[in-house]
């Protein structure tokens, strides 16, 4: 029964996950049958206001994001939820803090590039769904059902997950992060460079940035030597750009 309730659950915060997975796509693309996009939403304000709120969305966004990451804090908080649905947890409270950052979305107005209507949107629009795509994947290249907690409310502790390994499939061998790096390229390639869509992309970036160099502490912990010279041989989040030589042994 246990087991029931735990994938149960498992699903319930993979389809919230999913929904708001959808809308963020939506609102980055400024696809206007979404609640709210990046150009258009109900919440009007100063500039100023609408500088400060929207940065705090992403702050509190990203310490959500980031602090329930930390093994630290998984290992004080299975203390009080079973390690089946840790992950699941994790996942539904990253959904609704992204959703709260997208309802409460403050636009700005004003534009730093416009290709709309020219032969160069075509491409922004193919980088944008190739960022999309390769994020998608990268995420069934390590264990889509692992990374968000389908797997662990599966097994609900009966079989011990072996350790993971440290795998270079497609695109990690080229870039560390492929999950970010198709963030970072669907934020960033739009034909329509609003003051508020600029806002968005550099302050999400800035969080990528920020959610890398704590990850990669917790890799290295992890798998000491051998993610250190990985890290000395592949990019960050562009080929060959990001490496960081290992200590001498």
């Amino acid at each position: 029964m246990q087991r029931i309730l735990a994938l149960g659950y498992a699903l319930f915060a993979y389809l919230c996950f999913f929904a708001t997975f959808l809308w963020l796509v939506a609102f980055v693309a400024d696809f206007r049958a979404a609640p709210t996009t990046v150009n258009y939403a109900i919440n009007g304000a100063s500039m100023g206001q609408a500088i400060f709120t929207d940065l705090l969305l992403i702050a509190l966004f990203g310490m959500q994001h980031s602090l329930m990451a930390r093994p630290a804090f998984k290992s004080s908080w299975t203390k009080l939820v079973p390690t089946s649905v840790e992950r699941s947890t994790y996942v539904l409270a990253a959904s609704a803090m992204l959703a709260i950052l997208l309802g409460y979305w403050h636009p700005i107005s004003g534009a730093l590039w416009d290709f709309r209507g020219s032969p160069a949107e075509p491409v922004f629009w193919g980088l944008f769904f190739a960022g999309w795509t390769m994020l998608f994947i990268s995420t069934w290249l390590i264990n889509h059902f692992e990374l968000f907690g389908l797997q662990q409310a599966w097994h609900h502790g009966r079989e011990k997950a072996p350790p993971p390994a440290l795998r270079e499939p497609l695109f990690y061998r080229y870039i560390r992060h492929p999950i970010y790096a198709g963030f970072a390229l669907a934020f960033w390639a739009t034909p329509h460079m609003t003051y508020s869509h600029l806002l968005f992309a550099a302050g999400m970036t800035t969080y990528i940035l920020i959610g890398i160099s704590h990850e990669e502490r917790d890799l290295v912990n992890h798998f000491g030597r051998a993610y250190e010279e990985y890290r000395g041989r592949v990019g960050m989040l562009i080929p060959g750009i990001g490496r960081k030589a290992p200590p001498a042994a």
